[in-house]
């Protein structure tokens, strides 16, 4: 049987306590819909608070949405997006980023999950070329889906790339919050201030309910965007339920608290995995994800109690993830599970 609480994806995690109460609180009585009311209002205003009185702020119901749409805002057909070869715009969105905005993704080799400008400036051709998809469009993941961090002067670097060639910048901000933790900066100097057109704002994974928020910095970027979202199905009727979340978020900073006791938890596991000599870990443990080669014949073992992601099946590498509800005492379990079992095979290992 397995426990409650396990490591695939802080998706699975519930929802946090303060924002169930904004949601009850949002329960009372009648506003006017699709986004006219005092509790959008509000969240519109929090956002403007940390990022800037002028940008624009657009609610949608999940992380795929946000992607999708906001660079359909800033694209063409015959446009190109330039992205991770691991990125969710071309792993994990089922091709929605081709079908909504007939864009070509054009991939580049990332086996930490970042984007470097030598690996960008590859396909920065064929500009005015009628047979050449016109590339206009960087997307980065932050943090990335390999659990690492863009540094400011990283992301400033893509953007001025970026920038010189008439490209706009977009950020898949899913795990923003474990970001900007991790590297000890506010949301504003790791997205407008670097250089950032667009940022899809996650908070599903850091407590919400559910919904995104599409940040455009400049706000002629997002001139017909209303138009884009009612289009694209994503303008919430009871739009209310979704950013009275982000008030409760952005306010008294309970952002910030989620993620530092994710990220913490990570280290932690992180930390006790590193005495297991059979384990290795993969990549740097920045944000709220652990990677590590696995024993092969340990893996359906161990998901019979703890329910997690094999993410290389040729490598055995899988991938545990933690959340603001995950404790010491569910990570405490997950290893002396991962110890029973070794000892079950008769391997050696370090006691921490």
């Amino acid at each position: 049987m397995q426990n409650k609480r396990g490591f695939a994806s802080d998706n699975n995690a519930g929802i946090h306590p303060e924002i169930l109460k904004a949601l009850e609180m949002a329960n009372d009585g009648h506003v006017i819909a699709y986004g006219d009311d005092p509790y959008t209002e509000k969240a519109i205003e929090n956002f403007r608070r940390i990022f800037g009185k002028d940008v624009e702020v657009f609610f949608v119901f999940n992380g795929t949405a946000a992607n999708v749409l906001g660079i359909t805002a800033i694209t063409r057909s015959f446009h190109a997006i330039i992205c991770s070869d691991l990125a969710h715009l071309n792993v994990d969105e089922c091709g929605a980023p081709e079908k909504y905005t007939g864009c070509k993704l054009l991939i580049v080799p990332s086996p930490d999950g970042k984007l470097t400008p030598d690996g960008v400036a590859g396909h920065l051709h064929g500009f005015g070329f009628e047979h050449h998809a016109q590339p206009k469009v960087v997307s980065i993941t932050q943090a990335t889906e390999m659990g690492t961090v863009y540094t400011p002067y990283e992301i400033t670097a893509l953007a001025e790339l970026a920038h010189s060639k008439g490209l706009y910048l977009h950020m898949d901000g899913a795990r923003i919050a474990n970001a900007a933790v991790s590297l000890g900066r506010g949301f504003r100097e790791i997205t407008v201030d670097a250089g950032v057109d667009i940022l899809s704002f996650g908070g599903t994974k850091n407590g919400v309910m559910l919904g995104e928020a599409i940040i455009f910095f400049n706000p002629e970027l997002s001139r017909d965007f209303k138009y884009i979202r009612k289009q694209g199905m994503q303008l919430g009727s009871k739009m209310r339920f979704i950013s009275a979340q982000f008030s409760a978020l952005l306010e008294n900073d309970l952002w910030r608290q989620n993620a530092e006791h994710a990220n913490e938890m990570a280290q932690y596991l992180a930390e006790k995995i590193e005495q297991i000599p059979e384990i290795k870990i993969t990549q740097l443990v920045q944000a709220n994800a652990v990677f590590a080669i696995f024993p092969a014949e340990l893996i359906p073992e161990l998901q019979k109690k703890y329910f997690f992601y094999v993410w290389n099946e040729a490598t055995c590498e899988v991938r545990w993830m933690t959340s603001f509800d995950t404790t010491r005492e569910d990570v405490d379990g997950f290893v002396a599970e991962i110890q029973k079992l070794l000892g079950y095979k008769g391997i050696r290992y370090k006691r921490g």
